[in-house]
């Protein structure tokens, strides 16, 4: 993969400002945007979808695509539809491909959880949403500087409103003029 075009970091310290952070960006998107998000199980991604959704002003009610694999909320504003895809279960390029998201790619907004390494190829230009809930880790899955956490444990320590870390990393000619400036307040 190359280097992206720029990035930009920030904390948010609720499922809110995380939200309303996507939000922010939702407004910014256009047709044929294509948006990579990725993170560990229970990291926001959804709840980021939730919030992009908001600021495209599309139908509500965004839930994980998981079992359906992909579900396509109308614009309520005469903007762009959002699709949102789940490529968690899927194992092949051949399941994505099955998906028929290269009919929609241009007349919406096409986010993609779980879909690193395996959608780049949908359009010239992404967005690569990571983003990083960090846990309560007791000090013996401490490993130097990393921090190791098993996935049963995080689970339990479950708490939506966990602060995250999030990274937007741009690639392509479409981002390459087009800083977003800050999207939270």
């Amino acid at each position: 993969m190359s280097d992206p075009v720029w990035s930009q970091e920030f904390s948010v310290s609720s499922v809110e400002e995380l939200q309303s952070a996507a939000a922010s960006l939702g407004s910014r998107l256009t047709a044929g945007d294509l948006l990579i998000l990725t993170g560990e199980l229970g990291a926001g991604k959804t709840t980021f979808a939730q919030g992009l959704g908001r600021g495209l002003g599309v139908r509500e009610g965004i839930i994980s695509p998981t079992f359906v694999l992909v579900r396509n909320h109308p614009s309520l504003t005469g903007g762009p539809a959002l699709v949102h895809v789940d490529a968690y279960r899927l194992e092949s390029d051949a399941e994505i491909d099955d998906l028929d998201l290269e009919s929609t790619v241009d007349d919406s907004v096409t986010v993609v959880e779980w879909g690193a390494d395996r959608v780049e190829h949908l359009a010239e230009s992404r967005l690569v949403v990571t983003l990083v809930r960090p846990s309560t880790v007791p000090p013996s899955h401490q490993s130097g500087d990393a921090v190791v956490v098993p996935t049963a444990q995080m689970r339990e320590n479950d708490d939506d409103d966990e602060p995250r870390h999030v990274r937007i990393a741009a690639y392509g000619p479409r981002w390459a003029d087009a800083e977003l400036g800050a999207l939270t307040r």
